[in-house]
């Protein structure tokens, strides 16, 4: 049976990302630009990720006022409840900037430091995401009703269609092409969305065998890990390690481990 405040947690969750989906897919200003730089030039936030944190925090701060908060734009504070949220009210800011679709709405709750609610809304593909520790992985798209999700049946490596993602940092980023030309030769194929939630729950929907990246923040990893997790992926970060800025890697059995232990012999967590 479902914990009632996990429930509770589901709903606001979905409520807030689907306001916050929505402005951002029907606020978007014409000539929208660049409000202010974070890890590097090219590392942006508009003005609209601020306009949509503030959104889900209020909205948070309304129904939940003793809950913490952890934000990508800034917004932090501690709780008193037990209960923190981990936002990412833009994942994919360069692709919204640009007009790409692939980019999403991300909202976790944790309970005394687990997650125990995910959810992921990409409002240009439709589709929102969103798991409950325990009870399985959801979507909602195209189709009628709510979709159970399950990753792939896990092929060869050799046959694995995985994603990855590169660093705004230009040393970083030049280090994770080195990794993917290693990888490209082993693998079907790679390709690059630029938004680490909307991946994550392409795994979860069985249209990725596999993602990794370098370099995230609890906000990008924290709802579509478990969303990943919940649809029978296996998740980690180094082996034996849990996801983390160092790597996070997702997959189907199968395919997670020897990509994980590629990932470590090519060096994909440093420079």
């Amino acid at each position: 049976m479902t914990d009632p405040l996990h429930t509770d947690l589901l709903e606001l969750a979905q409520e807030a990302a689907r306001r916050a989906g929505a402005l951002l897919r029907d606020g978007r200003p014409a000539d929208l630009a660049v409000a202010a730089t974070k890890s590097s030039p090219i590392d942006v936030v508009t003005e609209m990720d601020i306009a949509a944190e503030k959104l889900i925090t209020g909205l948070i701060a309304e129904r939940r006022p003793d809950d913490g908060v952890l934000g990508e734009e800034g917004a932090s504070t501690e709780g008193t409840s037990g209960v923190r949220w981990v936002i990412d009210p833009l994942d994919g800011t360069v692709n919204y900037l640009y007009g790409l679709p692939t980019w999403a709405v991300s909202i976790a709750a944790e309970q005394d430091g687990e997650t125990v609610v995910g959810v992921v809304t990409a409002p240009m593909r439709g589709e929102t995401f969103h798991a409950v520790r325990g009870g399985g992985a959801w979507a909602t798209g195209a189709w009628d009703g709510e979709r159970r999700l399950a990753c792939r049946p896990a092929p060869p490596l050799d046959q694995a269609l995985v994603s990855t993602g590169f660093n705004y940092v230009a040393d970083v980023r030049a280090h994770q092409a080195e990794v993917a030309q290693r990888l490209i030769p082993l693998l079907r194929d790679i390709r690059r969305g630029g938004s680490a939630a909307v991946d994550l729950c392409d795994v979860a929907a069985g249209r990725l065998d596999g993602y990794y990246e370098r370099g995230l923040h609890a906000w990008d990893l924290a709802a579509g890990d478990l969303i990943a997790r919940e649809a029978g992926a296996l998740t980690g970060g180094r082996p034996g390690e849990r996801p983390s800025g160092d790597l996070a890697v997702a997959g189907s059995p199968g395919v997670f481990e020897p990509l994980q232990r590629l990932l470590e012999d090519f060096g994909a967590w440093h420079d």
